[in-house]
């Protein structure tokens, strides 16, 4: 069977409108049965719930997969509790993962559940799965901008010339972060949510970077690696041909979906943890 992709409308009270979302059905999904693992796939800056869809081979590599994912949508907004106020992160952990396991036949609890995501979706995907590590069991990041909580100024300015770039400039950086110092900016602190979680207690964890990808992403990458080496996670780290585009993400996500659900097939075993946010 091939994969489906739903559009579902969801009322978000804390962010004040509806959300729209896709949700892509596997090939091997039934609304009966054994419950199915679910993957939430975030955007990179700028995107929406179609992106993952239009730029990657998503659709036909489920086919033969048990895995419902999930892809909501932000655009420009980090799905965190920005400095502005909007409450995305509220909205994915109290309105959007209770909404898909009420709706869908999945296995609702930390192990059978994933987050992952693509530079901005994949720096957001480690900040949700080390603040709410009784709910995710898996994190998946596809050259994730792990250091945006610490970015001062504009460290892309050279790259503004080329009309296919896309980072959000200082204005539009400090609407999400706040001002250098500020609270939201250390409440993201990957370096400082990394030293406070146990790491038994922790999600399993997939980083993967291009090699052409920008020298302050690959820096970023391979120093959020090493912090969680040091703090004692296992961690999947790979570097394949790539920049930091779509093309990369699409060679990268046969290994991070096998990744995810063999993770989630071991952290099943293993059995859900209980413990809140950091």
């Amino acid at each position: 069977m091939t994969a489906r992709v739903l559009t579902l409308r969801l009322p978000s009270r804390v962010l004040g409108r509806d959300k729209s979302i896709n949700v892509v059905l596997p090939g091997g999904y039934r609304e009966h049965g054994p419950p199915h693992p679910v993957c939430y796939l975030l955007h990179g800056y700028g995107g929406g719930k179609d992106t993952w869809l239009a730029n990657t081979r998503l659709v036909e590599l489920l086919r033969h997969s048990r895995t419902v994912v999930v892809l909501p949508q932000s655009g420009r907004r980090w799905l965190i509790n920005d400095h502005a106020g909007m409450r995305y992160e509220d909205h994915v952990v109290d309105e959007l993962v209770p909404a898909v396991d009420e709706r869908f036949n999945t296995l609702a609890h930390r192990s059978g559940r994933a987050v992952g995501g693509f530079s901005m979706g994949g720096a957001t995907a480690l900040f949700l799965g080390l603040r709410h590590h009784a709910l995710f069991g898996v994190v998946a990041s596809y050259a994730g901008a792990f250091e945006a909580p610490l970015r001062v100024g504009d460290p892309y300015a050279r790259f503004r010339a080329d009309p296919g770039f896309v980072m959000p400039s200082v204005a539009g950086h400090e609407r999400v972060w706040g001002p250098p110092g500020s609270e939201t900016r250390r409440r993201y602190d990957p370096y400082r949510l990394i030293g406070q979680v146990d790491p038994t207690t922790a999600p399993a964890l997939y980083l993967d970077i291009g090699t052409e990808d920008y020298d302050r992403m690959r820096a970023m990458n391979r120093r959020v690696r090493d912090a969680l080496l040091a703090r004692g996670h296992p961690v999947e780290y790979h570097e394949r041909p790539g920049g930091h585009d779509w093309q990369f993400v699409d060679r990268a996500l046969p290994a991070s979906l096998d990744f995810v659900e063999r993770r989630l097939r071991d952290t099943a075993e293993r059995g859900p943890v209980t413990h809140g946010r950091s």
